[in-house]
């Protein structure tokens, strides 16, 4: 077999069989950075690629999509279909989590060639006598490549053909015969393109999950007593009930005492002062121990038990930075970076300081041995139940770390996921996405206008980036308080959730922060929390009139309970004749589910409009009504035609997720809504 190289002589030399290899293959999509990295899937999703094939002159060819996973060593097949331009179309399932591998393979079909131009020559009521002899003798060649049944049937076809059978010509063009040979082709000059391109398939949480963020510390019963892992058990029924199925939780590791941070992120500690979760490392132990105050390891491996009766996974941060008291410190200095005075060089963001804090120096000597241990904390976790990290600010540590460590460890434990907390620039964030983190959080928080959530979700899901970021939308976080929330009261943090849980199949929030509404900044001009949740314990009232919990619920119920929203694919957006409003649909592939969603952008005013749409892309007749159903407030509307109206008033709901239902008629000529 071929492969498409170049150059294909070199130094006028000919030699070997590549001159007889005719056809061409490229532009093979899906591929990221020329196949430099893998695509994305989910486990029992489809791949579907695209290539241009063409060969010099008139003969017909055939392509092949060639498939397997890892661990096998044979290939399997499906054929590739024309459709249009030289572009071809195949596809394949990947049912199980690991790495698959794709490529294509094309050659001239001798056999097609023969059976499209002796059609077009009885046609024309030409002599096929010799025709027929080459038909048979390409037959032949099919037989030979046979074997059994079907190999006895083509030598029979291709004898007949030779015969002076006056029913020759009939048997020539015999479709189910045609079926049979064109099943042994000859690919003797076939052309196998130049790479194996990789895909990297994940569990289901992987594309459709919500998670909801807390901090363990702040889950007691009793305002000022810190919470344990027992107290947190108490809160898996809320967290479970509002729909969740991920439950995050901050660094759970011993929290360093030098430089800690008081509340509001104070340069002097009060002796009370808890500090925050992510300065890691004490004289208690490091990356692999239990705050003392939160339990033992034994507490949270029944935490971890309990979660996963209520149907909640529980993921864990992973934040690769040490406190001067970190085990590390001591045991590895050659782990950080030293300074010209003899100290080890803290976090900084000139002018912030962060003296809590000692980044890992990824250009040490040592970089073998931190590697291995950095791992080393990975499997330990696993090894306690978890299988899903967030990893806090992957951006300040080296690339190849991060392509090496998730290979390693997805390649024993396919079914981790990881989730990059790195708000930065945009080919940053792509990169790490590139490199194997499995979601990754977004520009969402940031993106509050119709154009401005138009243009940026249409980059995620509609072009090439789509094969290998997948967003996870978080209205809030520990650290992000946007002004939107700030603002815009209750109704801005319902829009919020709404464009967050519908947008993307997989969103977050930080709670109970966002539920009870919490939007009071630092100062003015903020995105810190007063009083933040980093530096202190919180004690809330879960039962607050105010609270969106049930809210909440019913978003999730409306997103598990409708396919559609499990995926971020078939986002498409739609037009509205009034700025504050935005409009956008997601359906299942076989259009049995259709979700048009309506927002109000505008937390404060009413707002009307007309929303367009296309009523062909729905299987819609024009000339009939449907139904649209609000999930949210239950509200059912007729509808017809393209183009409807739309109010929305904020103090009574920020949106409308309908549910497109159109008219079918049963036997006894009742009309009922689908």
């Amino acid at each position: 077999m071929m492969t498409e190289m170049t150059p294909l002589f070199r130094g006028g030399e000919l030699s070997g069989e590549r001159g007889r290899n005719r056809v061409v293959i490229e532009g093979v999509q899906p591929q990221v950075d020329c196949g430099r990295f893998p695509i994305k899937r989910t486990a029992g999703e489809a791949v579907v690629v695209e290539a241009d094939v063409f060969g010099d002159g008139h003969d017909a060819v055939s392509c092949h999509l060639l498939y397997r996973a890892e661990a096998d060593s044979e290939w399997q097949t499906s054929a590739m279909r024309l459709v249009g331009n030289d572009r071809w179309r195949g596809e394949f399932s990947v049912p199980q989590l690991g790495i698959y591998f794709y490529t294509l393979e094309a050659w001239i079909d001798a056999f097609q060639t023969w059976r499209r131009d002796f059609l077009k020559r009885l046609q024309a009521g030409q002599d096929v006598g010799v025709e027929l002899l080459i038909g048979a003798a390409l037959i032949s060649g099919a037989a030979a490549r046979a074997s059994g049944a079907d190999a006895e049937r083509l030598r029979q076809w291709a004898a007949d053909l030779r015969s002076d059978s006056p029913h020759r010509e009939e048997l020539a063009v015999d479709e189910e015969l045609a079926r049979l040979a064109l099943a042994y082709p000859d690919r003797s000059f076939a052309t196998r393109y130049s790479k194996e391109l990789a895909v990297t398939v994940d569990r289901k949480q992987a594309r459709f999950s919500a998670w909801y963020e807390v901090f363990p510390r702040s889950c007691s019963s009793e305002p000022g007593r810190h919470g344990t892992f027992r107290d947190c058990e108490a809160f898996l029924p809320y967290v479970a009930g509002m729909g969740f199925d991920v439950l995050y939780l901050p660094p759970i590791h011993p929290i360093g005492r030098t430089f800690r941070k008081g509340r509001n992120n104070a340069t002097e500690a009060a002796p009370d002062d808890v500090g925050s979760p992510w300065a890691i490392g004490s004289e208690e132990g490091g990356h692999k121990a239990i705050h003392p105050q939160l339990g033992t390891m034994q507490d949270f491996e029944r935490f971890v038990a309990k979660a996963r009766e209520h149907e909640l996974e529980i993921a864990l941060d992973l934040a690769f930075q040490c406190t001067p008291d970190h085990p590390y410190v001591k045991e590895h200095p050659e782990w950080f970076r030293q300074r010209p005075d003899g100290t080890i060089q803290y976090a900084e963001n000139p002018p912030k300081k962060y003296q809590d804090i000692y980044p890992l120096d990824f250009e040490t000597e040592d970089w073998k041995a931190l590697w291995e241990e950095l791992s080393s904390v990975v499997c330990f976790w696993i090894n306690k139940g978890i299988r899903i990290f967030r990893v806090d600010n992957p951006h300040t540590k080296a690339f190849p770390f991060w392509e090496w460590l998730i290979g390693s460890i997805k390649a024993t434990n396919p079914e981790v996921i990881f989730l990059s907390e790195a708000f930065t620039r945009p080919k940053v964030m792509y990169r790490l996405a590139k490199l194997g983190f499995t979601q990754s959080y977004t520009y969402f928080t940031w993106r509050n206008t119709k154009q401005e959530l138009t243009d940026y979700f249409t980059e995620l899901t509609q072009s090439a980036v789509r094969e290998f970021f997948r967003p996870n939308l978080w209205p809030n976080t520990p650290d992000i308080l946007p002004e939107y929330l700030q603002f815009g009261g209750r109704p801005a943090f319902m829009t919020r959730l709404i464009l967050a849980a519908t947008l993307g199949a997989s969103y977050g929030i930080y709670g109970p922060a966002f539920e009870l509404t919490e939007n009071e900044p630092r100062q003015p001009g903020s995105e810190e929390y007063l009083n933040s949740e980093k530096y202190e314990i919180k004690h809330r009232n879960l039962a607050s009139p105010w609270s969106l919990s049930d809210f909440i619920t019913r978003v999730n119920q409306i997103r598990r309970e409708n396919p559609a929203l499990h995926g971020d694919w078939s986002l498409a957006f739609h037009h509205v004749d009034n700025e504050m409003l935005l409009c956008y649909s997601k359906t299942t592939a076989d259009l049995s589910n259709v979700i048009l969603v309506v927002v109000n952008l505008d937390s404060g005013h009413k707002h009307s409009g007309w929303v367009t749409f296309d009523l062909h892309k729905f299987d819609l007749d024009p000339e009939h009504p449907y139904q649209v159903h609000d999930l949210l407030s239950d509200s059912r509307y007729f509808w017809q035609g393209n183009r409807n109206y739309v109010e929305l008033d904020p103090a009574v709901s920020p949106a409308h997720i309908f549910r497109i239902r159109k008219k079918v008629r049963t036997e006894r000529d009742f009309d009922y809504f689908l």
